[in-house]
C-alpha cells in the first residue's frame, strides 16, 4: 500500500513536470504561428495603404477605409495576453477583414503555415 502511494506521488510529479514543459512548447509554437500570420496581414495592409495614398477617388477611398479598419484591428489585438477570452474570435475577425480587403483589391491571397516555411502569396 505504501509503495502504491509513493509510486502515485512520483508519477504525478513527473507527469505534472512533463505537462508544463509540453504546454510551454505547444504555446510557443502556436503563438509564433499566430504572430507570423498577423504580422503578414499588417505588412500587407501597410504596403497597400502606402500604394493607395495618392489615389483619392471614391473607389479607392473605400479600399483605404477597409485597410485602415484592418490595421486598427491588428493594432488592438492583445498579443501580450494569452488568457484573453476572445483571442480566437478576434483572430477570426481579422482573418475575415483580410479576406474582404483582398477581395476589394482584387488580390488572390493564400496564407499557409508549414514546418518548412510560412508564405503569403499574391
Amino acid at each position: 500500500d505504501r509503495f502504491h502511494g509513493e509510486g502515485y506521488q512520483e508519477g504525478y510529479a513527473e507527469g505534472s513536470h512533463t505537462g508544463v514543459v509540453e504546454g510551454r512548447r505547444y504555446g510557443s509554437l502556436h503563438g509564433a504561428k499566430i504572430g507570423s500570420e498577423v504580422g503578414c496581414y499588417l505588412g500587407f495592409a501597410l504596403t497597400w495603404q502606402c500604394l493607395l495614398q495618392k489615389c483619392m477617388d471614391e473607389k479607392n477611398s473605400k479600399k483605404r477605409r477597409a485597410l485602415d479598419s484592418l490595421i486598427g484591428m491588428i493594432q488592438k489585438f492583445p498579443y501580450q495576453d494569452p488568457t484573453y477570452d476572445k483571442l480566437q474570435e478576434d483572430l477570426e475577425k481579422i482573418r475575415g477583414k483580410f479576406k474582404q480587403v483582398c477581395s476589394m483589391l482584387n488580390v488572390q491571397s493564400d496564407f499557409r503555415i508549414g514546418t518548412e516555411r510560412s508564405s503569403l502569396t499574391f
